[in-house]
């Protein structure tokens, strides 16, 4: 049977670092490309006698992660030990949650921009929100590094705060998993809660994948791909592990749980070990902990929670005339968001305009050198100034788009003098309304047609007169001026 007569359902637990100075049970800093093991002490490496040491702000980062995502928070949640023995967790056991988590429920949003590109055109289920199950609190593992005969161990990441957000069998394709973890990356960084750089590991996911043949059925056996880091190696990890399993069970092969992981350089999946169940890790409440008591902790982040990515996306069509598209590009990023947001405070202009010179030219800019949108030289403030010299008439589109290039390369100048500096200075009034004359007065048979209904053709006109004033007249004001004399 080819693939597409199966039924693919997948689940996600993505793992994601809390955005906090210190770990979770411990005071050690938490950071990224510190000299290995330089941030440890005798809790997070596991030492006899160390006791934990609650967190709060992690907590609270957690409780408004479920509110981002529309999770319930119990009144009462309480922390269990993790058992296994593996390299990473020196103590055999992680401190985690099981049956009271912190956040129960709630949905991740599937933006349409945020599925792959070649995607976008042709999505299965549009609109899906994707149901979660729990989000709990614990703390990360230490990094190994695999050699040829050893394992080194960095336990700089070992106790720093981890969200670990599982999703409930709702993920239908590849495509789809795509879209969640993009969606799920922007909303959390929206919130402040984390960087959720994948390829810094802040932000991991195992998938989860199954087959079956109809929906009546029981899910398939479920293969575990771990600690994928990357959403384009997510996206292949699955086109190649659905058609392996689908494979397999054509060939009347028995699958068995299991986790495999992603070999990038093969482009195929590759057995670890069989996978453990629950039970096998044989949870039981920490005994160093007291339970936690949610409510004071729901009534201080409550305030936090900000507008969110898919809320401005409705807003900026609503109330400030952007394109689904403009929208689309504008919210697609946090920092890009607020740059746009300052710059439309400051701006005369509609907020479509704003949007239209963010996405030509700041962001062609932006990419032409490689840039991130925190590392502009032109300020949202100055480029708001630039908009509204084009809104009074001082300079044209064009001359705006010069001014834009030279602000670039001295930001610490003021836009209105620079454009001065430039000769930009607007033409005058009297000159600009006798050259219009001059300019009907030379065209008697294209002011028929305009006069007879063809009003398309003010443009031609409008391009005259803007030629014979050397570019300094308004185009807008042109088109005015000439529509007043002829209509």
């Amino acid at each position: 049977m080819p693939l597409s007569d199966y039924i693919v359902t997948i689940g996600l637990e993505v793992h994601c670092q809390i955005k906090t100075h210190t770990k979770m049970f411990c005071g050690c800093r938490t950071s990224f490309g510190d000299e290995p093991n330089s941030n440890i002490c005798p809790t997070c490496l596991g030492l006899p006698g160390a006791l934990p040491v609650l967190n709060e702000f992690a907590i609270e980062r957690t409780i408004l992660s479920g509110m981002l995502l529309d999770c319930k928070t119990p009144p009462t949640v309480v922390w269990d030990r993790k058992n296994y023995f593996y390299p990473d967790m020196p103590k055999d056991y992680q401190i985690t949650q099981m049956d009271l988590p912190l956040c129960l429920g709630g949905e991740v949003p599937l933006y349409a921009h945020n599925y792959p590109k070649d995607a976008q055109k042709n999505i299965q289920n549009p609109g899906k929100k994707v149901d979660l199950t729990r989000i709990h609190l614990e703390e990360d593992v230490a990094k190994s590094t695999h050699q040829a005969k050893n394992t080194l161990i960095d336990f700089n990441r070992a106790g720093t705060p981890l969200m670990e957000i599982v999703s409930e069998p709702d993920i239908d394709s590849a495509e789809e998993t795509f879209a969640y973890l993009k969606s799920l990356q922007q909303i959390l960084i929206a919130g402040g809660i984390s960087d959720a750089d994948m390829e810094k590991g802040q932000m991991r996911c195992d998938v989860n994948i199954s087959l079956r043949k109809t929906k009546s059925e029981p899910l398939g056996t479920k293969i575990e791909l771990k600690n994928m880091n990357s959403t384009s190696a997510v996206r292949r990890a699955i086109h190649y592990e659905t058609e392996r399993q689908a494979t397999a069970l054509d060939n009347g092969e028995l699958l068995t749980q299991s986790t495999w992981r992603w070999d990038e350089d093969l482009g195929e999946t590759q057995e670890m070990r069989g996978k453990e169940d629950a039970h096998d890790y044989r949870y039981f409440p920490d005994p160093d902990l007291l339970p936690v008591d949610t409510a004071a902790y729901i009534e201080k982040v409550r305030s936090l929670v900000p507008e969110l990515p898919h809320e401005k996306f409705a807003r900026f069509q609503s109330d400030l005339g952007l394109t689904e598209y403009d929208a689309s590009v504008i919210t697609s990023d946090v920092h890009l968001c607020a740059y746009f947001e300052s710059a439309e405070a400051g701006a005369k202009t509609p907020g479509k305009k704003v949007a239209n010179w963010i996405i030509n030219n700041l962001l062609g800019l932006l990419n032409e050198k490689s840039l991130e949108i925190s590392a502009a030289p032109v300020t949202p403030e100055k480029l708001a100034e630039i908009l509204n010299l084009i809104e009074s008439g001082t300079i044209s589109n064009s001359q705006a788009k010069e001014l834009f290039g030279a602000l670039w390369e001295a930001p610490e100048k003021d836009p209105a003098l620079l454009a001065k500096e430039l000769g930009f200075e607007p033409a005058d009034t009297g000159a600009i309304a006798g050259l219009i004359d001059e300019v009907i007065a030379a065209n008697p048979e294209k002011v028929a047609e305009i006069q007879g209904g063809n009003e398309k053709l003010l443009n031609f006109l409008t391009g005259q007169v803007m030629k014979a004033s050397r570019g300094k007249a308004n185009p807008k004001m042109v088109t005015d001026g000439l529509r007043a004399k002829l209509l």
